[in-house]
Formats: structure tokens, C-alpha cells, sequence
């Protein structure tokens, strides 16, 4: 792996251009969006650096291999082609996955077996040693992507998902995942530039997220593994490069980050995972219902919050985002109020006109990204102080 290769990189349904535009800050070449994810160029440093900093990545593959496929034996042929004794050690475990659309073959099972056998075969042939399959906690993941009759074969750099950031410790019943919280919080235009809160914090993710982006604080600082440190061409060293010169790349922040919950086990949970991910100095927490409270700060404040949406958490929906529409309008001048639901009949009760609505997918449920815009005295007085 010599100067620069073509990487991708896997994202949720929606985010592939803000995916895009974090690559192209980092300096990726050749960027091109896909579905669920985007293309890029890079050398192995921005192989590092893709995994530490990109906020809406859930993997980053390294494709190794492209062919055709007609038959199994094309499958089994090309796959063992591949030397794979310059990738890895033979005392590596290893796992290989299968995501296919493909009249060629209908179970990805099978077709990752038919991958292992060819892999194994290759190293009996090689070495007179064979790795050894490990389903769960492989040292070296390979991905097969199977479309019509084209497969690529990739390595996966980044192991576990990265929106396994290594800060959560704690979680309630139904928390956000890391990468849809970034993303989301990305979508609403969050830059760190003014106040923040989240008035139903649940386990802490947004807040954690919004404190990172607020200070350009890599995304992944606090994992401390990922599959590419198994690879033969591990360079140590420049991979402290990366992180020393990524780390130097923070910023100051001058606002406050605040969350509250009324369920004293979240507003714990939330406190341990902020300590754990070392933001605590960002972040403030307290116990208090979102219904009873009043906007904590006097400039703009940024909301963004996930409520319940009756799904894991028993409510009565209307009531309850009634209840939302009520506080924003009374307690949040000056607010712009971002919220996510997949409960799009009771989004109807909140009655308040929405100025940007976005479609989004919390694991598989569709959902939409709402926002609020609640202005200090009525609006009409707002554009009157505008045109004055």
C-alpha cells in the first residue's frame, strides 16, 4: 500500500453529503458520493485518519480486488488469487462478511464461505499454515460486496463500527447511536458558535458529540483499537503522527453545553459517560423536566433532542409532544428547537410550524429531523427590528 488508493467508506441512509464534505475537509481526493456510502483517494496516513476523525463513518474499507463473477469457481479463482500472506500473518484470526445484490449466488452465508475456503487454501499453499476463522473478535476483517456480477474485495480498516466511540459506558433503553448523532447534529448546522442543549439527554450521546464538534475533537480519540493495527504495514508511528497532529487541531470553546433529564438514572448515566469521554469541563448536567423548565441562557441557544417516541418507551404520544410545543412556545424565546421522531402522527400535536422537516433513519426506523425556529417577541417584531 504505497502512496495513494481508492478507500470507502460506509455511512447511514442521508448522511453521504455531510460524508462527503468531512472527507473533503480532511483532504480526501476523488470524492464521490454512493448509497450509504463515499469513494475517496488517500495513503495510508488518511487511512488512519479517516478511522480517528470522521464523525459519520461506520467503517472504512480498502478495496484490494475487483472482478467479475459468473460462477463459483470465478468466486473461488479470484479470491485465492489474491496474496494474501502480504496483508496479514498467518497467526491472525480472521472473519470475512458478504453484502450482495446478485442473481449469481443468493446466500451471502454461502459466498463468505466460499471466500474462507479460497483465503485458507491460499495460506495452506503459501505457508503450509492455515488462519484461523474468528466470527466475533477477528484481528483481520474482509469484506465481500457482491453487485450483479462485479465483487470487490476489501479489507476493513476500522474493525468494530466507529460509532463505537469508546465513551459509552452507560445507556438508557433506547439510546442514539453515535454516528446518527453526529450526523444529525451536522444536519442542524451545530458549529460550537453558540449555546447548546439537549433538554432530554437520555445516556449523554449528543451532548458528547456536540462538545467534539464544538472543539474539533477527533471523533474516535477514545478507541483504542482498530483492524488495520493487524495489518503487516502497520506503521506505529505514523499513526501517533496522525493523532498528535489531528489533537493539535483543536479549538477553544466559549458557550455552554447543557443537558438535563428527569429520570435520575439518565441524568448518571450521562454524567458517566461525559467523565469517561473527558468532557466533563464542556458539559453540565442537572435533573430537571424539560415541561418545567425555562431556556437557561439569555442569547441563542441550539437545541437538539430525541424524544421518546412511544416505540421502546411507553407514552401517550400527542399529550406528550403537545407538551413540547407548549414549552418551546412559552419558556424557549430565541431557540432554534431541532428535535428527531419516527411518531410522525403525533409530530402533528407539537403545533408548531416547522422550518425544516429532513427524512432519517433511526436503525430502521424512518424518522424526521424537525426544526423549530422560536423567536424572542413574535416574529412579525423580529422582521420589523430586521427591516429597521
Amino acid at each position: 500500500m504505497v502512496g495513494n488508493f481508492k478507500m470507502l467508506a460506509k455511512t447511514l441512509y442521508g448522511f453521504e453529503p455531510i460524508l462527503a464534505k468531512e472527507l473533503r475537509n480532511l483532504g480526501a481526493g476523488n470524492v464521490n458520493e454512493g448509497v450509504r456510502n463515499v469513494t475517496f483517494e488517500g495513503d495510508l496516513g488518511f487511512l488512519y485518519k479517516a478511522n480517528l476523525c470522521l464523525r459519520t463513518a461506520l467503517k472504512v474499507l480498502r478495496p484490494i480486488k475487483t472482478f467479475k463473477v459468473f460462477t463459483e469457481r470465478d468466486l473461488y479463482q479470484n479470491v485465492y488469487a489474491i496474496d494474501w500472506a502480504s496483508y496479514f500473518d498467518v497467526d491472525k484470526t480472521f472473519a470475512m462478511d458478504t453484502t450482495m445484490s446478485s442473481e449469481v449466488f443468493k446466500n451471502s452465508m454461502y459466498v463468505s464461505q466460499k471466500g474462507k475456503d479460497a483465503l485458507v487454501d491460499k495460506f495452506r499453499h503459501q505457508v503450509q499454515k492455515r488462519p484461523n476463522v474468528n466470527s466475533q473478535n477477528a484481528d483481520v476483517r474482509i469484506n465481500i460486496h457482491l453487485f450483479d456480477n462485479t465483487c470487490t474485495v476489501s479489507l476493513d480498516s476500522s474493525g468494530d463500527s466507529l460509532h463505537q466511540r469508546g465513551y459509552r459506558i452507560a445507556t438508557n433503553i433506547a439510546p442514539i447511536n453515535e454516528v446518527l448523532a453526529a450526523g444529525l447534529l451536522l444536519m442542524t448546522g451545530w458549529d460550537g458558535r453558540t449555546d447548546f442543549l439537549d433538554p432530554m439527554c437520555g445516556s449523554g450521546t449528543f451532548l458528547i458529540e456536540a462538545a467534539m464538534i464544538a472543539c474539533n475533537i477527533p471523533a474516535n480519540i477514545n478507541r483504542e483499537s482498530y483492524a488495520f493495527m493487524q495489518w503487516k504495514d502497520y506503521d506505529a508511528e505514523l499513526h501517533e503522527k496522525i493523532v498528535n497532529a489531528s489533537l493539535n487541531r483543536t479549538r477553544e470553546f466559549h458557550h455552554k453545553i447543557m443537558g438535563c433529564d428527569k429520570a435520575p438514572s439518565a441524568e448518571r448515566k450521562a454524567e458517566e459517560n461525559v467523565e469517561n469521554s473527558q468532557l466533563s469541563e464542556y458539559i453540565d448536567i442537572e435533573r430537571k423536566d424539560f415541561f418545567r423548565s425555562e431556556k437557561p441562557v439569555d442569547g441563542k441557544l441550539h437545541m437538539v433532542f430525541n424524544p421518546p417516541y412511544g416505540e421502546r418507551l411507553p407514552i401517550d404520544a400527542d399529550e406528550f409532544y403537545k407538551k413540547i410545543g407548549d414549552t418551546l412556545k412559552q419558556n424557549y424565546p430565541g431557540t432554534d428547537a431541532w428535535m428527531i421522531t419516527s411518531n410522525l402522527e403525533a409530530l402533528k400535536s407539537v403545533g408548531l410550524k416547522t422550518s425544516r422537516k429532513i427524512k432519517v433513519f433511526n436503525g430502521k426506523l424512518e424518522s424526521r429531523l424537525v426544526k423549530y425556529e422560536m423567536y424572542s417577541g413574535s416574529k412579525k417584531d423580529r422582521f420589523a427590528k430586521e427591516d429597521g
